[in-house]
């Protein structure tokens, strides 16, 4: 299994590859290798500036260091970043070898950055360069070794050495997990504590579950919710706790809503291609949930991949003249992907077609090793804390639901997956009309021409936001943009009931998604409110809410959340 012990192979292949982009940018020097596309010579001069001003702050933290043995507190050179919490710590300021470590640190840190931005290299190289520099800078923290550590030292001192083997003891039995633990697993379980709201699974087939959820009010729309979130993790995001569940609040807002329960595949399954997906999984499940409830049309939601999958079921839909859909809701979802962000680093010519050799015909992408590219995006918050708190300091990590979730991964079928690397992130097709077939048709997202409410997040480092707005050029419909703060994950689940952060509204739609910010007008609170006042209108008339799930030819099978989201034991996870 793929972890922060055994890389994925991308992530190793682009560590080299980018190395080897800073050499040569720097020194001419060349593999026979071709120049990137856009590439340009080393700017000589930033990069004497770049020196010229190391140097300067170098001599200033050395005068500095030379004042504070006089007995003179110096104002420090250098600062870490607004948000950077690795060194809170008290020492870190307070002691002049732990400050001097910090600012050299700091400064070694912001030499190696513009040294990045200095290389002569195409845009997409450059962007690489960056991410693998990120990393590297991330990983030489002086907090995160156990010497440098003044934290760590200063509990080892204070435990006479418990916390140095408890540390030891926390990193054997994540050795043998193949992860870093972030989370209190003990402290939740799936149907137990997360995953709790009523309701009972309808359908199911090798693919997935259909979760219809028990109505909490006397009368619900006629036209259902048909939820498919995204496969690369369990659904029970959308459903972790009564006071943060969306699904809970759909339900309380008189919307009967259908969720998708993905399977979590083993090698049983890794046959199944991306039109399995589609075929065997989102428009299997909007017949489901449109027969069930009895409605003309029913209203669609999908997340992430899962909105990459419900659009493109519903562009097939749309091409064999099926209209069964009465509007989309798109969530932080890309169908252009020309702007993947820092994901778009893992992906080359070279790196799908060796997926394509050793999983395309057959096989299982572990879901551990791509949980930890996700993690990488964000080093800082998901593996170097982990690694003080859990190693150094022999501490243990905190209970919480969204890591929880954040840890319970899943697989991939190879085929699947293979297909929708070079077709969506490497060629880009999706976007472009006619250049795709799917379930045996020819597919133009211009044809999804339903009202669509499209929602991106500002600091979103799986979905660009920019590239979540790009959607509203390419379906065909009346769309609707709102932009939400935080990220991926925090940015969806804002509860209406807390009434946090805020969201953009109402700018002026076209090509250019700054254009749209700069009209956009500010809203405090959740987006959750607005989206259910867009949504009524497309959800019918008010009907009495059904005593109990499925009907004839659907009948109950197990109660919610069934056992396809069965949190496996780590050994089944790589299967």
């Amino acid at each position: 299994m793929a972890s922060p012990f055994n890389m994925p192979d991308e992530f190793v292949q682009g560590f080299f590859k980018s190395g080897q982009s800073l050499l040569h940018a720097f020194t001419g020097m060349s593999d026979d290798a071709p120049a990137s596309a856009g590439s340009t010579p080393v700017s000589a001069l930033a990069l004497a500036q770049a020196q010229a001003h190391y140097w300067q702050q170098q001599m200033a933290l050395y005068m500095g260091m030379i004042a504070s043995a006089t007995g003179k507190t110096p104002e420090p050179t250098v600062q870490p970043e607004r948000g950077d919490r690795r060194f809170s710590a008290e020492a870190w300021n307070n002691n002049a070898w732990y400050s001097l470590l910090k600012q050299t640190y700091l400064l070694n840190s912001r030499l190696l950055n513009d040294m990045v931005e200095a290389a002569g290299l195409g845009e997409k190289e450059k962007h690489k360069l960056r991410f693998y520099a990120r990393q590297f800078i991330d990983s030489m923290s002086p907090a995160n070794f156990a010497a440098t550590n003044p934290d760590a030292m200063k509990t080892a001192l204070e435990t006479q050495g418990e916390s140095v083997r408890a540390g030891f003891a926390n990193l054997l039995e994540d050795l043998k997990r193949g992860r870093i633990s972030i989370t209190d697993e003990t402290a939740f379980e799936v149907g137990r504590n997360v995953a709790v709201s009523k309701g009972s699974v309808v359908f199911e087939n090798e693919l997935f579950q259909l979760i219809q959820y028990a109505p909490l009010t006397d009368e619900v729309a006629e036209r259902p919710l048909v939820i498919v979130p995204p496969c690369i993790n369990k659904f029970y995001i959308l459903d972790l706790q009564p006071e943060n569940s969306f699904v809970r609040f759909a339900c309380e807002q008189g919307q009967t809503v259908f969720l998708v329960s993905w399977r979590n595949p083993d090698a049983n399954l890794g046959h199944i291609t991306w039109d399995d997906y589609l075929e065997k999984g989102a428009i299997k499940a909007i017949e489901v949930g449109q027969a069930i409830s009895g409605a003309d049309k029913v209203n669609a939601v999908g997340w992430c991949v899962g909105g990459t999958i419900l659009s493109s079921a519903l562009a097939v839909l749309r091409a064999r003249g099926d209209d069964p859909v009465e509007s989309l809701t798109l969530l932080t979802t890309m169908l252009d992907f020309s702007d993947p962000g820092d994901l778009g680093v893992f992906i080359d010519e070279q790196g799908v077609s060796q997926r394509e050799q050793t999983i395309g015909r057959g096989g299982i992408y572990s879901g551990g090793e791509l949980g930890f590219v996700f993690q990488t995006l964000r080093a800082n918050d998901l593996i170097w804390p982990y690694v003080v708190n859990n190693y150094l300091k022999g501490g243990a990590p905190q209970a919480f639901d969204l890591l929880y979730w954040n840890a319970d991964g899943t697989n991939l079928p190879g085929p699947m997956y293979a297909w929708y690397l070079r077709n969506m992130y490497l060629e880009n097709n999706l976007c472009k009309a006619g250049q795709l077939s799917m379930c045996g048709t020819p597919v133009d997202l211009g044809r999804i021409d339903m009202p669509s409410y499209v929602f991106g997040t500002q600091e979103d480092h799986i979905v660009p936001w920019r590239g979540a707005y790009r959607s509203t050029q390419l379906v065909g419909g009346e769309t609707q943009f709102v932009l939400g703060a935080s990220g991926h994950i925090a940015g969806v689940i804002n509860p209406a009931s807390k009434n946090k952060r805020s969201f953009w509204t109402d700018g002026t739609l076209g090509d250019d998604p700054e254009a749209w910010l700069a009209t956009a007008k500010s809203q405090p609170g959740s987006w959750w409110t607005h989206w259910m006042n867009w949504l009524k209108p497309h959800a019918g008339k008010q009907i009495k809410a059904p005593k109990r799930a499925g009907n004839s030819k659907y009948k109950p099978i197990e109660p919610a959340p069934g056992r396809y989201v069965a949190r496996h034991p780590p050994e089944v996870m790589g299967a």
